[in-house]
């Protein structure tokens, strides 16, 4: 039975080619869909990490009284690592971009200080060489270094004697001792990892500088986890206050918190695939209710004979799981294809995450959701046969083969169910399109045409001699720079705008007059709690062509120059909204600020200028109050540098020149550059990939909306071809008849617009956090989807309503 009934269903779909190919195709487009975006998901949100035991890696924050949760002070850790008993060991650890040399080239790739129990904790150990050693992890210790295998592959030519290598980091010398397994790479990117002991250990409380991973105890909860350590973070707050800003701790699963910058975009990404494909499914239902119809004679004649209702549900099971079947293979090789184009076009975040492929269980979902199409399709379309009646059946066969006013209903309710999918899905896309443009409309504060960037990750300066040879570099090269034709302006920052990452940020004093100059950080961290002069900001090294070159205006006061020489007194430059903030009524020139604990020098810093606001985090984050120092006077803070070079032409043109004189330099600097205008495109591309996938979800929807919505608008002009006759015959003029057919397209179309509205309304505000500028029921975007969606429909409506005014009432009246 099972072969014949298989072979019977390859007949049929062959049999009427065109439906099949249509419900194939749209099968494809809503599985292929829904496979891509659910591998992007699986990869960020569902697949274990690549360690032993993954679950039990959690990350831990403080959180401070406001709420926000930021990284560990180093007193604050060392209680935590002390006091927890729920943890099985606890590390700090941090990453960033530092030139490393002595292997085949010099490169600029992820450098990793990570405390004593970090590899423990990890469960990895070295697959050549050997870890750390206690002797090692001290303040003072004779550097050493564990390197990432590609990183040994690569560049140090896999050398089996590891004691004859030396590495150059941050102007020391640093022995490698060994080697750790391929594919390990956390935290994000790290290529060689050296002991955090050898930094220096800040007293301060808040001093939020390191991250911290912790392994849970075997047995021990997450929440049991949470409530010791809110337990200490508690006693931590009473016993110093006020010098500490942690009153509680975050215990986080790494898994997630890794996945967090991405997961509300793919929780609605997710949920906008499966509405396309419940849109696909409904269509192919159409599509298989009109098959069914047609097919009545058939049923009715199998159920004459004897056919058992089991029976013609096996049947439609069969064909339904060969279409859905057919279409799901198609949509698998199809979404292969454009995974590759999904991340290309996906964020940083997206697309450095590693095993985002076609695996087992993805294309075991991918089946599943096959066998459930199948399932959901097949029943429907049985009951639908077995519930036609067979006396109804055999009377109406004599007659027509042509639908029946129940299946046209029931076609009717479905395109309404698709057309309040597709508002949903439009609303959405027409949401994320206007915040788009609310984004593109702020002004940043800068200006980014023709600009060339150049990023320098430079080892620290922070003995004398390291200090003036930072200065001199970096002088040189602005006056190097400035000769090369085409160049109009040339400067530099430590924190570019939009760069991504962290803003270096903290508190300030406003010193008074006469106000004593701390000595050392002892001496400055009471300032922080007993005066009522501070305040947070964001802290930028920078010379005075950054701003010139940016176009940043001057509003009040001078910039940066000459005069301010590293033993000359200290200056400042502040932004607008810290001088409205500080002295609203009052000339901010002049003033005192005491900023040392960014960069450890205690002298204070005296406001000499006063700049326009830049938005350094993102286009839609608020300006921050920042202070700017001159790199001549704090070079210490040079260790991260970035120049920009306004050209009068095509900014790529300057990079060869620009390389040379960097290598001329120092040819230990390996320089990356970039141009402004791509970092500011950058900075938008998790907001344009979201749209681009939203709306290429809601345009699919919206064909096989209005497919749909044609077909059964087609359907009902044949089934009343005769009753369109009569009504000619009686009188009715070609308007008469076209009100009449657009009529019922407009009543189906405002049924499923009204649905829609309602369900926008409700699901919309899943994505709030993904606007800028307006509200999730903005009623603009409403009323402008609205529109569409009924102008688009009224168009599908059309061709069948016009053909029906055309019906010649003999013809008509003789086929009846």
């Amino acid at each position: 039975m099972f072969s014949q009934n298989l072979r019977h269903a390859v007949r049929l779909l062959y049999k009427n080619l065109s439906v099949t190919v249509t419900a194939l195709l749209t099968l494809a487009i809503g599985i292929g869909a829904t496979t891509a975006i659910f591998t992007v998901a699986y990869a960020v949100l569902l697949k274990p990490l690549p360690y032993h035991q993954p679950d039990q890696l959690v990350s831990l924050l403080e959180v401070n009284g406001s709420g926000h949760r930021v990284n560990f002070a180093d007193p604050n850790f060392e209680d935590v690592r002390t006091q927890s008993r729920s943890l099985n060991g606890v590390a700090e650890f941090r990453s960033w971009l530092e030139p490393v040399s002595g292997g085949a080239e010099a490169v600029r790739i992820g450098v990793a200080p990570v405390s004593k129990d970090f590899f423990s904790i990890m469960q990895v150990q070295p697959v050549f060489g050997r870890t750390f050693t206690p002797e090692e992890q001290h303040f003072g210790a004779a550097p050493v270094a564990l390197v990432a295998h590609s990183f040994w592959q690569q560049f140090l030519g896999s050398a089996g004697d590891l004691s004859q290598i030396k590495l150059k980091i941050a102007d020391h010398s640093v022995s490698v001792v060994g080697v750790l397994p391929p594919g390990f790479d956390f935290p994000q990117e790290a290529q060689v990892w050296v002991p955090r002991e050898l930094f220096e250990r800040y007293p301060s409380r808040t001093a939020h500088n390191w991250q911290v991973i912790a392994r849970l105890r075997a047995g021990m909860s997450l929440s049991q986890a949470h409530a010791e350590l809110a337990a200490i973070a508690s006693q931590i707050h009473q016993q110093y206050a006020p010098d500490i800003d942690m009153t509680d701790a975050s215990v986080t699963r790494l898994r997630e918190e890794l996945a967090a910058p991405v997961r509300p975009a793919l929780i609605v990404l997710l949920g906008a695939v499966g509405f396309l494909l419940l849109v696909a499914c409904l269509n192919v239902a159409n599509l298989l209710l009109a098959q069914t119809a047609a097919r009545q004679n058939e049923l009715s004649i199998r159920v004459a004979l004897g056919a058992k209702p089991a029976q013609l549900l096996h049947q439609f099971l069969l064909e339904a799981l060969l279409l859905s079947l057919c279409g799901g293979i198609l949509g698998v090789l199809a979404a292969r294809t454009a995974l590759a184009g999904l991340l290309r076009l996906a964020p940083a975040e997206l697309q450095n995450v590693r095993g985002v492929s076609l695996n087992v269980p993805v294309l075991a979902a991918a089946f599943g959701i096959m066998v459930v199409i199948a399932t959901g399709l097949g029943v429907f379309s049985a009951r639908r046969a077995i519930h036609a009646g067979l006396r109804d059946t055999l009377s109406s066969a004599s007659r027509s083969h042509l639908p029946t006013v129940s299946s046209h209903r029931a076609a009717s309710l479905i395109v309404v169910g698709q057309l309040a999918i597709t508002l949903v899905l439009l609303t959405g896309a027409g949401l994320l399109g206007r915040s788009l443009l609310h984004v593109l409309s702020v002004n940043p504060g800068f200006r980014t045409e023709h600009v060339l960037t150049m990023d320098l990750a430079l080892s620290s300066a922070d003995k004398p001699e390291a200090k003036a040879r930072r200065v001199t570099f970096l002088t040189n090269l602005f006056a190097g720079i400035r000769t090369i034709p085409g160049v109009s302006g040339v400067g530099g920052t430590g924190y570019l705008p939009l760069m991504g990452g962290d803003h270096p940020d903290g508190t300030y004093v406003v010193m008074s007059p006469g106000q004593a100059v701390p000595r050392n950080m002892e001496e400055l961290e009471p300032m922080f709690h007993s005066s009522p002069n501070t305040g947070y900001a964001g802290y930028s090294v920078a010379s005075e062509g950054f701003f010139t070159s940016l176009g940043i205006p001057l509003l009040r006061g001078r910039l940066f120059d000459d005069r301010d020489a590293i033993d000359a007194p200290q200056v400042a430059v502040i932004s607008e909204s810290l001088a409205r903030e500080k002295w609203p009524s009052q000339e901010s020139l002049g003033r005192t600020i005491e900023f040392g604990n960014m960069d450890g020098d205690l002298r204070p810093l005296t406001v000499i200028g006063v700049v326009g606001d830049v938005r350094a985090s993102s286009l839609e984050s608020a300006p921050q109050p920042t202070i700017y120092v001159s790199y001549r006077q704090r070079p210490q803070a040079t260790g991260h540098f970035a120049v920009v070079i306004r050209s009068s032409g095509e900014p790529s043109a300057l990079i060869p020149t620009a390389r040379q004189l960097v290598r001329s330099l120092d040819p230990t600097v390996p320089p990356e550059f970039g141009s402004f205008a791509a970092i500011v495109s950058s900075s938008l591309r998790t907001r344009r990939f979201n749209l681009i996938l939203l709306g290429f979800f809601a345009g699919a929807a919206l064909l096989l909306a209005v497919v749909g919505l044609y077909g059964v608008m087609a359907h009902s002009v044949i089934r009343r071809t005769g009753e369109i006759g009569v009504r000619i015959a009686l009188g009715a003029t070609r308007a008469n008849i076209l009100r009449l057919v657009l009529g019922q397209g407009v009543r189906v179309t405002a049924i499923g617009v009204v649905i829609g509205v309602a369900g926008s309304l409700a699901l919309t505000r899943a994505m709030r956090s993904l606007l800028f500028g307006l509200s999730s029921a903005d009623p603009g975007t409403f009323a402008a989807v609205a529109l569409v969606l009924i102008a688009v429909a009224l168009l599908a409506c059309y061709a069948p309503a016009r053909r029906a005014s055309r019906v010649d009432p003999n013809l008509a009246l003789r086929y009846e």
